[in-house]
């Protein structure tokens, strides 16, 4: 007889989630559905921030799952010390008060919240709520790899000039309001140069969004309306429901207008359309940025921008949530650099060319 072969247990490579909710009905609703799918594992179930941070000392999870309203500390204000103690791990909000236009949502993802997610309320649980949970995970989880990088565009000559931009348009999507606040933050209070920012929010949520952004940046604020002056040291946002473009003036100012043409990424607001017209109106003297964020969205006006002669910046796979958008548009070979959203920050206030 043969001597049985002993085999070494194969290790569990589900990825490990922590619940923190005060509600057993959610927890359990919630723990049904990652221990039903493939890939995923309940690592474990808490009820408040002082247990979810014991647990994080001794255990390692790749996804954190967080209500806002707990006993005790609340879910945002304790955001920075789980995001510490869980190290790599990715917070998705679960919240019944991410609803849209809620404020605590905006201020979450300013913390470093990757995404967020409405809970329903008890006996109002859905397979579509339990659908919505998973797609949201996968997507965090995705690697962000891009196999055949196309080599990148020859270097430019640098412009000797230390005030190269007049403008600055920034792109951002899944974890780029926690990347825009690093950024803004870099940024001296004699900053003068207009910022555009399109971030795919939706429109209930865009006066929170620039209160929030006024209050890290120091500087006003704006939610675009059609025909409003760029002027200078402000920052403007895509309303939400419209594309946000730049549209230069007789007068050698510029203003913005607002599109509702359908875009090549779907998104609404797009980052394309807002480079594309930045270049039209800029031309070299425009520099764009792309944040995190899912899908493609940037890509063809960072090709547009680039033609003009302006410069594209994107931010680091490593500093990223997701690096969907700006390494597709690295991908292209559209990126002059790639850096960490505090170190872009530094480069915008220098005014110079990567």
């Amino acid at each position: 007889m043969r001597a049985a072969t002993l085999r070494a247990p194969v290790p569990d490579q589900r990825a490990r989630v922590l619940i923190v909710d005060d509600s057993a009905v959610a927890r359990a609703v919630i723990g049904r559905v990652i221990g039903g799918s493939d890939g995923l594992m309940v690592a474990g179930e808490v009820q408040d921030v002082r247990t979810a941070l014991e647990f994080l000392a001794r255990e390692q999870v790749d996804f954190i799952l967080l209500d806002i309203n707990l006993p005790g500390v609340d879910g945002v204000t304790a955001l920075p010390d789980l995001i510490v103690a869980g190290g790599a791990a990715k917070v998705l909000i679960v919240s019944s008060s991410a609803a849209d236009g809620a404020q605590q949502t905006i201020q979450a993802l300013a913390f470093g919240a990757a995404d967020t997610l409405v809970k329903p309320t008890a006996g109002a649980f859905s397979a579509n709520f339990a659908q919505a949970l998973l797609d949201k995970l996968r997507r965090l989880g995705e690697p962000a790899g891009f196999v055949a990088p196309a080599p990148p565009v020859p270097p430019r000559a640098p412009t000797p000039r230390a005030d190269a931009y007049d403008l600055v348009a920034i792109g951002a999507s899944t974890g780029g309001i926690h990347a825009l606040s690093h950024l803004l933050r870099e940024l001296r209070p004699g900053f003068r140069l207009p910022i555009l920012i399109t971030q795919h929010l939706p429109a209930t949520f865009m006066p929170y969004f620039a209160a929030q952004l006024a209050t890290l940046s120091g500087r006003p604020c704006d939610v675009a309306t059609d025909r409003m002056r760029v002027r200078p040291g402000r920052l403007i946002v895509a309303p939400g429901d419209a594309h946000l473009c730049v549209a230069a003036l007789p007068d050698g100012s510029a203003c913005i207008r607002l599109s509702h043409a359908p875009s090549q990424s779907g998104c609404m607001p797009s980052v394309d359309p807002m480079l594309a017209s930045a270049a039209a109106a800029f031309g070299a003297r425009a520099i764009g940025v792309v944040l995190s964020g899912m899908g493609r969205d940037g890509t063809d006006g960072a090709r547009t921008l680039r033609a003009a002669g302006g410069a594209v910046v994107v931010q680091d796979q490593e500093s990223s949530v997701v690096w969907g958008m700006p390494g597709a548009v690295a991908a292209a070979g559209l990126a002059d650099i790639m850096l960490p959203p505090d170190a872009i920050g530094r480069l915008l206030a220098e005014r110079r060319r990567p």
